[in-house]
C-alpha cells in the first residue's frame, strides 16, 4: 500500500486551489462537501466557479508564496504543467500537502472517489492505477447504501454516550447491529426521526435487561486459502468474532476479514517443526468462551478433514462450552478443481480416498492394496515429507510406476503451483515444494494427461 487512507478533519483546514477552470471546478465540487475554508487563485474563473463566490474565496490573480500561510492542502489545478509545477513547489515550501491533478508522481496525496452518506463516508482509491474501476465501485456502493443511512447514523451518533451503559464487546455490538440492521430502518420508515429516537430508548432498555450472552465457539472452515472460497456463513462469523484462534495455513487475506478490535491468536502446527500443544489450544478456547467471547476457531480447508476437530469439541463438551461446526471447501477439492479434474468419475473410480501421510505415531499406514489398484484416486494430505514412503508402499502393492500423480502447492492461492508427474518421480518433485501441498494419486491435469516426457523418464 503506497497511499495510506486517512480522514482529515476539514473543519480546521484551509484548502488552496490554484486554477479557475473545469479542472479546478471538479475538485471544488467535492471540497464543498466539507467544512474547509477554500480559496481559489486564478486570473479568470469560469461562470460556474464565479457563481460559488458565496461559499469560497476567489482571488483574481496567480497564486503567490505569501498566499499559502496556514494552508493545509494545496491543489494545483490549472491544467498547465509548468504552472502546476510552480504551485506545487510553493505549496511544499509552505509545509502543505500538495495534489497536482492527474499527476500521480507529483502529488503527495490523492483524492479518492467518495460515497457520501455523511457521517458515513466511503473512500475508494486505486492509487491512480484505475480511476474507471474506482468509479464503477462507487456506483455499485451508491446502489447498495440507502439514502437514509446518513440520517440513521447521525441519530445513532447522538445516542452513543447513552449506549455506553452497555458493557463493551459483544453486548454493545449486538445492540448497534440490531439498530442498524432492522429496528432503526423500520422505525424511520414507519414514523420518521422522532420514532427512531423512541425506538432507540426501548431497544437499549431491552438490551440492558437481557442476560449477558454466553461464550460460544464456532469451528469455521477457512478453505484452502482463497478468501472467495469462504462460505457466506464463515465470512459473517469471522466478522463478528471477539477472538480468532487460527491455524498456520490460514492466509493473511482471510485474517484481514476479522474486526480490528478482535484478538487474533495464532496456534500453528507444522510437521517436523514448532507447534502449539493441543492442550494449549483447548485452554485458549475454553478461557475466552468462559469470559463471554464469541470465539472463532479458524481451521484451514474443511474443519472436519484432518483438523483434530473431535479432540477440540470433546474438550469444549467437557468444559460445558457450546459450539458448532461450519463446513467449508477442503483442499483436495480445490486442488482437483485447479487441474480441471473430477475426484470421481463413472467407470474410473467407484471410491475416493482422503488420507493423511502422518498420524500421531509417524508415517500413517493405509490400505495400500486399495490405493494401488488401477483407476484408484487418492488425495494425500501432509504428504511432502512422506512422498518416498508413500511411493514405496504403493509400488510394493502393485501400483504402476506410470501412475499419474499431480502435486498442487498452495491450492487456490495466487502463488499456486501445479506439478504433473508420475509415481516414479513423486519424491523428487515433492521435495522441491516449499508450501503446503496436496498429492493427487491417479489424476493428471486435463492438459497433460499423457505426459509422454515423464513416461520416458519413468521407464
Amino acid at each position: 500500500m503506497q497511499h495510506f487512507p486517512v480522514f482529515l478533519d476539514m473543519s480546521r483546514a484551509h484548502v488552496v486551489v490554484g486554477g479557475g477552470g473545469e479542472i479546478a471546478l471538479a475538485k471544488l465540487r467535492l471540497l464543498l462537501k466539507t467544512e474547509a475554508q477554500i480559496t481559489l487563485f486564478a486570473p479568470e474563473f469560469t461562470p460556474e466557479i464565479a457563481a460559488l463566490r458565496a461559499h469560497v474565496t476567489l482571488i483574481g490573480r496567480a497564486l503567490q508564496r505569501s498566499d499559502l500561510q496556514g494552508a493545509t492542502l494545496v491543489y494545483a489545478a490549472t491544467g498547465d504543467a509548468a504552472e502546476d509545477a510552480r504551485i506545487a513547489a510553493l505549496g511544499r515550501k509552505a509545509g502543505a500537502l500538495v495534489n497536482v491533478v492527474d499527476n500521480l508522481d507529483a502529488s503527495d496525496f490523492l483524492t479518492p472517489a467518495i460515497v457520501d452518506r455523511a457521517p458515513v463516508v466511503v473512500a475508494i482509491g486505486t492509487e491512480g492505477a484505475a480511476p474507471v474501476l474506482a468509479r464503477r465501485i462507487k456506483a455499485q456502493l451508491e446502489e447498495m447504501l440507502p439514502a437514509s443511512l446518513g440520517l440513521l447514523t447521525r441519530i445513532g451518533k447522538g445516542f452513543r454516550q447513552i449506549a455506553e451503559r452497555l458493557p463493551q464487546g459483544a453486548r454493545r455490538r449486538a445492540f448497534w447491529a440490531e439498530y442498524y440492521d432492522s429496528v432503526g430502518p423500520r422505525a424511520l420508515e414507519q414514523g420518521g426521526e422522532s420514532q427512531v429516537a423512541q425506538t432507540l430508548e426501548a431497544l437499549l432498555d431491552r438490551h440492558l435487561t437481557q442476560a449477558a450472552p454466553d461464550g460460544f465457539v464456532d469451528f469455521v472452515s477457512a478453505g484452502p486459502g482463497d478468501p472467495e472460497l469462504l462460505t457466506l456463513k464463515a465470512r459473517k462469523l469471522i466478522d463478528r468474532a471477539d477472538v480468532v484462534i487460527h491455524d498456520r495455513l490460514v492466509t493473511p487475506e482471510i485474517l484481514e476479514l476479522a474486526r480490528r478490535e478482535a484478538l487474533i491468536i495464532p496456534v500453528g502446527k507444522q510437521g517436523f517443526g514448532p507447534s502449539t500443544p493441543q492442550e494449549e489450544i483447548h485452554r485458549l478456547m475454553i478461557a475466552h468462551a468462559r469470559q463471554g467471547a464469541q470465539v472463532v476457531r479458524l481451521k484451514g480447508g474443511d474443519a472436519s478433514v484432518f483438523g483434530r476437530l473431535d479432540e477440540e469439541t470433546e474438550a469444549l463438551d467437557g468444559a460445558g462450552i457450546r459450539w458448532r461446526v461450519v463446513a467449508g471447501v477442503t483442499s483436495a477439492s480445490a486442488a482437483a478443481a485447479s487441474i480441471g479434474q473430477s475426484l470421481t468419475q463413472r467407470g474410473r473410480n467407484h471410491a475416493l480416498r482422503l488420507v493423511t501421510a502422518h498420524d500421531m505415531k509417524g508415517y500413517a499406514e493405509q490400505d495400500w492394496r486399495a490405493l494401488a489398484a488401477p483407476g484408484a484416486v487418492t488425495a494425500v494430505y501432509m504428504g511432502k515429507k512422506a512422498a518416498r514412503f508413500v511411493q514405496a508402499r504403493l509400488l510394493m502393492h502393485g501400483a504402476s510406476p506410470l501412475t499419474p500423480v499431480t502435486l498442487v502447492e498452495n491450492a487456490s492461492r495466487a502463488d499456486q503451483q501445479v506439478v504433473a508427474t508420475t509415481l516414479a518421480q513423486l519424491p523428487q518433485h515433492a521435495s522441491a515444494l516449499v508450501g503446503p501441498a496436496i498429492i493427487l494419486l491417479g489424476l493428471a491435469p486435463r492438459t497433460a494427461e499423457q505426459l509422454p516426457e515423464l513416461q520416458e523418464h519413468a521407464l
